[in-house]
């Protein structure tokens, strides 16, 4: 494994920025720029580049799809949320017709918003592809077909050029896929979810999404804390905070920024992406919130070492 790509880190349904948000960005932009001329290009570059990310850029709006990159034309993806169409569209215009790929796309589980991008997944409609689909829940091929079925859209799933293939997968246990380890392991969440720890040679990626994790629950603390053990990235659902995810929304089947923080130091992890953004957040909220997690991952870390915290959007790309 060499990258992780983000194509899609909202939780719960795709969002948008409004043109009331892009006027809150030019506003900010241009405060910051009073009292100061730039003549040429470079400056210019050089000044939007020390701005703050809630104002030069955007966390996106795109659900949950994350590329695994290991090279070759075997391919690892992490759920079909909407950002499976710009993760598609790259795709194709990177290899080209024909040239076919095979796509390993691992389901968290069977969520719409973990779903709606497969439709739109231009490999899919492509001959000579072959797509497997792997999970652990038992309807895994029906959800998937449903996503393509009239009246819920217009194209139907016979229709698809790519050779789809489904692999029913065993909690807790390995299954060697194109040369990486991929261990899948029960979350709680409504319909129960899945995440994924996958183990190359030299790297260890963990995606756990919609999990929420009960505080007083020792034992599956433990469970995690062995899940994540020494990952070089856990991606993890962040959608609320602590107060939120222990009160108002308990029993939402989400997680916070602080259990994130917490099991990622106990597992030794190396890099925390806080994901699965919560729509109503704005960037803004979202770069306070990364800032607010750094805060306590230093007051928190003792004599370990540091645990890096990002915040993923979509376009993202970490090198391992």
């Amino acid at each position: 494994m060499k990258k992780v790509c983000f194509w899609g880190t909202r939780g719960s349904l795709p969002v948008s920025l409004t043109a009331r948000d892009v006027r809150e960005k030019i506003i900010s932009a241009l405060s910051a720029a009073n009292g100061k001329s730039f003549k040429t290009p470079a400056a210019l570059n050089e000044f939007v580049a020390t701005l703050p990310f809630s104002t030069a850029g955007t966390f996106g709006g795109n659900s949950s799809c994350v590329e695994i990159i290991n090279g070759g034309t075997e391919h690892f993806i992490c759920d079909m949320g909407s950002g499976a169409r710009p993760l598609g569209q790259a795709k194709i215009a990177t290899y080209g017709v024909p040239n076919p790929q095979t796509y390993h796309i691992f389901i968290s589980h069977l969520h719409w918003d973990h779903l709606m991008g497969f439709p739109y997944f231009a490999p899919m409609y492509i001959p000579g592809n072959r797509i497997v689909i792997h999970g652990c829940h038992a309807r895994l091929e029906e959800a998937i077909r449903l996503q393509m079925r009239s009246p819920c859209f217009p194209v139907d799933y016979s229709q698809a050029g790519a050779r789809i293939e489904f692999d029913l997968m065993t909690p807790d246990q390995a299954h060697y896929i194109a040369g990486i380890n991929v261990t899948p392991k029960l979350q709680l969440h409504a319909g129960d979810s899945y995440g994924y720890r996958f183990e190359s040679i030299e790297q260890t990626v963990v995606y756990s999404t919609d999990c929420e994790h009960q505080l007083d629950d020792l034992v599956e603390r433990e469970a995690c804390v062995k899940f994540f053990a020494g990952a070089d990235l856990v991606i993890f659902d962040a959608m609320y905070s602590l107060a939120e995810a222990v009160s108002v929304k308990a029993d939402w089947g989400h997680s916070s920024n602080v259990v994130g923080v917490e099991l990622c130091q106990a597992a030794g992890a190396r890099r925390l992406a806080l994901f699965h953004h919560e729509p109503a957040h704005d960037d803004i909220q979202l770069n306070r919130l990364l800032a607010e997690t750094r805060r306590l991952e230093q007051i928190t870390r003792g004599d370990q070492p540091a645990l890096e915290i990002i915040s993923a959007y979509d376009g993202l790309t970490v090198t391992l």
